[in-house]
Parts: structure tokens; sequence; C-alpha cells
């Protein structure tokens, strides 16, 4: 059946949204009363390829040595094959995926594509063509080991500030996209979706981009669509079976010696849950001398200095904290505030040498605008905070030290404006003597 709302009945779309489902242009959370910098306008990136070429093309890792490849046509019969090889031009393999689409109200979408692709060598260029036509794209696979580096930002969005920082990351080379949560800002108007994918494709077609979701992905209609997460999980598949999780909303990828969990603050996270026991298997599985660094992020931050969103994730602290801390996590990233803000390591709310760094990047261009306002006095666990546009970058050097930066958004350029050096947990003799009957393997100890 053909799309029922053609590209250029999109201001309809959005006027009939406006005028039936006001509540959708808001966080499905309480945002409290706190003042914002209003954003720049919003960006809205039309469709300009046949109805039978890819767009909203963006790369995800899945597995070891593995690429999934994702996006989306008009046309309803469109294959979802992708061609790759070493050469530009010349593509010596070929993969064959699958391809869906859903309905969203009177939204139906395009047929979205995922294609998983390899084994593939690190650290090495791939050109690749979707679907047997339109223009060819390339990536770069991550290395196999250290240096690696990351570019972090939440709270993304669609904005001239969103294209302000995707310019300024792109501005230096990285190796993975790190996004926790809050992607397109659509909020139920599906077309907003499709802009979204296209803006970012140009970046995303070149790095892999890992996620997870944000209340704005929540999209739930009562009666409709009580179910949340239809576009988000339709679009953005992530590597979660690959790592033996049940749910899209939570997942977890090695590479290049780091330990990546990206966990869902809007799904089930108490000790009875899925996603509970999922992180402490998953947790336990992780080799700390082959794989010495573990990052976590996750939407709601757990520790927050900012008026906005006040203990919105202190729910999730109590459920899950004990087994971060007791896995000697290095960094939890967070987003939801529109402000930067770098604390100390910290567990149940005092510092702790041998707890998380806890850093919020939900800075990365939203449309609602910036959180402006902190609480006073400045706790003394909080180390740095701002309320402006960037993005972080996170440098692993090595298996004991990494170098963690925030640049904040000038006009013409990224200013770094705030920075530290980090040594990894897992070379603490002193934090893994603390743990009592965690199951360290005593050849661990021995060489701590």
């Amino acid at each position: 059946m053909e799309n029922l709302y053609p590209r250029a009945n999109f201001s309809l779309i959005l006027t009939l949204f406006l005028i039936f489902f006001p509540q959708l242009l808001h966080s499905q959370t309480k945002n409290g009363a706190f003042s914002r910098q209003p954003p720049r306008p919003m960006v809205f990136t039309p469709h300009n390829r046949p109805d039978s070429d890819p767009q909203q093309v963006h790369i995800s890792l899945a597995g070891i040595d593995h690429i999934r490849v994702s996006w989306i046509t008009e046309a309803k019969h469109a294959k979802s094959v992708v061609e790759y090889g070493k050469e530009s031009g010349k593509y010596n393999a070929l993969e064959t995926g699958e391809h869906k689409s859903y309905t969203y109200f009177f939204y139906h979408s395009g047929e979205i594509h995922h294609v998983k692709i390899g084994p593939l060598e690190p650290s090495t260029t791939y050109f690749y063509r979707c679907g047997g036509s339109g223009p060819e794209f390339s990536f770069r696979t991550p290395p196999s080991g250290f240096p690696i580096e990351f570019a972090v930002v939440g709270d993304l969005g669609q904005t001239e500030w969103t294209a302000s920082t995707l310019q300024h990351i792109d501005s230096k080379d990285y190796d993975v996209f790190l996004l926790p949560g809050d992607l397109s800002y659509a909020d139920g108007q599906q077309p907003l979706w499709d802009s979204f994918g296209r803006l970012v494709e140009p970046y995303a077609t070149r790095r892999p981009w890992m996620v997870t979701e944000g209340n704005h992905e929540i999209e739930t209609i009562p009666i409709i669509h009580p179910y949340g997460f239809r576009s988000y999980n339709a679009r953005w598949r992530m590597p979660h079976e690959e790592s033996g999780s049940t749910s899209n909303l939570y997942y977890s990828f090695d590479v290049a010696g780091t330990h990546i969990i990206m966990l869902g603050s809007y799904t089930e996270f108490d000790a009875d849950s899925s996603q509970y026991k999922w992180l402490e298997a998953d947790l336990a599985n992780v080799d700390r001398k082959k794989t010495p660094w573990i990052f976590v992020l996750l939407h709601a931050p757990w520790y927050n200095t900012n008026t906005a969103h006040q203990g919105e994730g202190e729910s999730m602290r109590k459920a899950m904290e004990e087994l971060l801390y007791k896995a000697r996590v290095d960094v939890v990233f967070a987003g939801h505030v529109h402000a930067y803000e770098r604390f100390t390591r910290i567990f149940h709310n005092k510092e702790n040498q041998c707890g998380p760094m806890y850093v919020t990047v939900g800075d990365g261009g939203n449309r609602e605008g910036l959180a402006l306002t902190f609480k006073n006095p400045t706790s003394p666990l909080s180390l740095f905070r701002e309320a402006s546009f960037g993005h972080g970058r996170l440098s692993v050097l090595n298996q004991t030290h990494a170098h963690w930066s925030w640049h904040r958004n000038n006009d013409s350029n990224a200013v770094v404006a705030d920075q530290v050096w980090l040594e990894s947990l897992s070379i603490s003799k002193a934090c893994w003597e603390t743990l009592e009957d965690q199951g360290l393997s005593s050849s661990l100890k021995d060489e701590l």
C-alpha cells in the first residue's frame, strides 16, 4: 500500500499532530520549572533522491568484526542487499538482510532495511552501496586495540545547534559515535524521524553510531499506540541479540579493549527485571585483563545538580548502582539534562575513588533549549558544570589511561572547556581488594 501522506504533505501532517496531539511536542517526563536558553531554529532535511534509492543510511557495530547497515527506501520492493569492498566502485562481497515497515497513527513508514556485513578487518576503509542502486558510501572500521576515540553527545535533536555540534565533531577524526538517548525529538511526528535520518546520514554512514533510548523516543498514544519505542526500535536496531539481551532498549558491545554498556532508563530496571538480570550477567562476563575499560551510557542521570529533571534517575540509581560499583565501572555517561556536568568518582552519594566518574552530556542541540539553572551552593561532588551546547571526546590511549574532554560550541569552532585524565579501575589493587565475595579470579588478584 502506498504511503497515504507523501513528502509534499509534511506540513499537513505536522499541523494535524499539533492540533490533535499537542502533548506530543513535550517530553514524556515532567521538566519542572526551570529556565532554558532558546535553541536555534529547527532544520528539516528533505528527501531528494529517487524513491528506490537508499536514504537515512547509518551503520552500527553488530558483534565482533561485523557492521549493520540500515537505510530506508520509499519503494516497497527495493532489495535488502549491501555490496561492499575495499576499493571504490569494486564490490567483491554481498550480504542480504531484511526489511519491514511500520504504521503510526496515519503515518506509514518507508521500507526499513537492515543488513549485517562481515567479517571485516579492523582499521580498514570499506566502500559500500545499499540496495543495488544510489550513491556509494564508505566507512572505516574501529581499531582492534588501543588507542581508540569516541565522540559522546546526548539529546541531539535537529536544530541549527545540532548541525553545529555535528560539524564540530566531524572536524576531528574519531572511531565510534556514542549517543545516550533523545535522537530526533520527533515526539510522535514521524516525518521528523525521516528528517533526522537524512540530517545525520553524512556522519552516520562513515562511523558506527551506537545509541540508546531517551524519553523522547517513547512516543505512546493511549489506546492507539500504548506501547512505546515503535519508531526507535524499527529504525535504530542495535546489537542486543549479539550481547544476549532480549530488548533493543539495552545491550552491550566490545570494541578495542573497551566494554560499552547501553542501559534503558525507560524500561524495567529493578532487581526482578530482565534488564537487571541481563546487566548482572553481562558484567560478570567481562574479563578486565582483556577488556580493561568499562563505560556505561544511559539517559536520565543518576547524579545531577541542575534544577532540571531533579531525581528522575534516582529509582534506577538505587536499583543498579551497586552492580556498577562492584564491577568497577570507569565512567557513566548520561543525557536528559540539557547542560554539561562532570562529577568526581561516586558511590551512594559520596565521593569514592572506586566508583565510576559521572558525566552529563545532554547538550547536543535539542529544540527545547538549555537548562540554565544549577543548584547552589555547588555540591563538592560536582567538579565542572556549564549550560552550553557541545560534545565530548573520550580518547582511550592504552590499558591504563584515557583522556576525557568536553568541547563547548562556538559559532565557528569548538573550544575545549573541560578535560581530565582517567586511570582505569581495572589496575587499582586497592579497589579490588575492598570487594568481598565477587568471584574475582585469583590470577587477576595476583596480577594486581
